[in-house]
């Protein structure tokens, strides 16, 4: 075997290489460690509200619309950070931590070079409670890596991740260093000198990795996303990069937030090309199909964060529908065809922040960015839980989250996101200035 099969991973274990461009990781066993949750404002909270993590670091779970819940919801995938308040840095890691819900226990089972503040390690679950996949620097190449949390073994893929097929044979993800061109915090530290994308070129874009062959492709270029949008006078001149990437439910299509930023002899010549001037496509699992559901219009008059609506056919969004005639941020839904669009509520105002709702459309739950709830006279961020049917609105609990640090990248946001039942939400907060994750039963209260 060459000398370049093997070499040293992040947690300095050794890697070898199994197949073409996939590396298997002997990982060191450790135990789990008992520790104690701690009730959260018991009195002052609607439903069963816990830490559930030590305190002995900065922990954070993934994202709004990734379940860190375990699909038999006994355990909980959370990234710990080796600091809070100053910039990534290339080589410097964190811990992949498992936390059993019936047990109250935490076990570390690997350690990553690539998290960032945003996603942490992006920590995905497979299709059962033994697997989880993560993202990490291997052998220069910014990777998914699958770790058997049985055997404790690692393998690391040929392609990023950002997100996973629902039944496992897959992960896609736009490059995990070139998605920092656009914002921070969303995929791996700055690690590598790389050219910046001109245009909308057809060999770069959105990869897929099966998971079974290890085979990694182009799924959908830049090109192609480019030459399906409505608005092409628009984005004439514009360098384009791929954002948010998500399977819905069925797995049977995925959904593409694009960016298009314009070089500065432009947005002088024309400032509304100034910004992300972002545009949301959908297609097939496979690649096909490629076409609009929110557009760079729409989003224009303000949006935030898209996500698929549990039935895997409508996304629900945060957006201004001035074309509707609203000129406040509302809580939306549309079908990915861009068809059937819905405001779901406007009794409560919209924000920018985490939102999404439970099966049958009846229950919300969101958050708020720091700026937007000291805007209305709150010193903490609300859970907010909304009932859509009865139009009523109670805060889960108030938690703080403004850590007053001088980045925006490092910043802790709720992000709340359902259990897979429905009767849980897990969010991020910083009591006592230190990053902690929550989880609150709402099975006696919903």
């Amino acid at each position: 075997m060459k000398r370049r099969d093997f070499f040293t991973t992040s947690a300095g274990l050794l890697a070898y290489l199994v197949l073409p461009g996939c590396y298997s990781i002997q990982n060191i066993k450790n135990y789990p460690i008992s520790f104690r949750f701690r009730d959260y404002r018991k009195d002052k909270s609607f439903g069963k509200v816990q830490i559930v993590t030590p305190d002995d670091g900065y922990y954070l779970h993934t994202f709004f619309d990734v379940c860190p819940f375990s699909p038999g919801q006994r355990y909980l995938a959370v990234t710990k950070f080796p600091y809070q308040n100053r910039e990534v840095k290339y080589g410097d890691t964190a811990d992949i931590c498992i936390i059993d819900l019936e047990n109250e226990t935490i076990e570390t089972v690997y350690s990553t070079k690539g998290w960032g503040y945003q996603l942490g390690a992006n920590l995905n679950w497979g299709r059962t409670d033994r697997h989880l996949y993560t993202n990490d620097i291997i052998d220069g190449k910014a990777v998914c890596v699958g770790i058997d949390l049985e055997t404790k073994e690692a393998k690391a893929f040929a392609g990023p991740m950002y997100h996973i097929a629902p039944d496992e044979s897959a992960v896609t993800g736009f490059p995990l260093d070139i998605i920092n061109t656009t914002q921070m915090g969303y995929g791996v530290p700055w690690y590598r000198e790389y050219d910046e994308i001109k245009g909308a070129p057809s060999d770069q874009g959105l990869w897929q990795t099966n998971l079974n062959t290890n085979q990694k492709r182009l799924l959908v270029s830049l090109k192609d996303v480019y030459e399906n949008m409505s608005d092409l006078g628009f984005f004439e001149g514009g360098n384009f990069y791929l954002f948010h990437t998500k399977y819905n439910s069925a797995g049977t299509r995925i959904f593409q937030v694009t960016r298009c930023i314009f070089p500065e002899n432009i947005v002088t010549s024309f400032p509304d090309k100034r910004g992300w001037n972002p545009s949301l496509m959908v297609f097939v699992a496979d690649g096909t199909d490629i076409h609009e559901a929110v557009t760079r219009e729409q989003w224009s008059y303000g949006g935030n964060h898209p996500t698929w609506h549990p039935d895997g056919e409508h996304i629900f969004m945060n957006l201004t529908p001035a074309w509707l005639g609203e000129h406040q941020i509302r809580f939306c839904m549309v079908h990915h065809t861009g068809r059937d669009f819905r405001v779901l509520s406007t009794k409560f105002p919209g924000t920018r922040g985490h939102n999404s709702v439970n099966p049958d459309t009846s229950y919300l739950i969101g958050d708020y960015y720091v700026r937007e709830y000291k805007a209305l006279g709150y010193d903490e961020c609300p859970i907010r839980l909304i009932n859509l049917k009865s139009e009523e609105e109670v805060h889960i609990c108030k938690v703080f989250t403004d850590l007053e640090i001088s980045e925006s990248t490092y910043r802790v946001d709720p992000h709340v996101v359902w259990s897979r039942d429905y009767k849980k939400v897990c969010f991020n907060g910083a009591p006592g200035g230190n990053r902690q994750v929550f989880v609150a039963d709402l099975t006696n209260v919903i």
